[in-house]
């Protein structure tokens, strides 16, 4: 009995969780994800339209032009 309680308990938690990448936003140009928070792998580099963070994997992220 116990078991089937925590089932229920667990499936009702899981329909409560957002889905994986696909509940954000893509920015600068698809390679970036617009969210609240950024992760530690991942850089700010501006905001989207809806004032969250556009996160960019470091890897992704442009170089910085040279001034002349």
């Amino acid at each position: 009995m116990t078991q089937l309680l925590l089932l229920i308990v667990a499936l009702l938690a899981l329909g409560h969780l957002p889905p994986g990448r696909s509940e954000f936003k893509r920015c600068w140009k698809g390679q970036g994800a617009c969210r609240t928070y950024c992760s530690r792998q991942e850089t700010y580099m501006h905001m989207c339209p809806d004032a969250s963070l556009c996160c960019l994997a470091y890897g992704a992220r442009p170089l910085a032009s040279k001034p002349e």
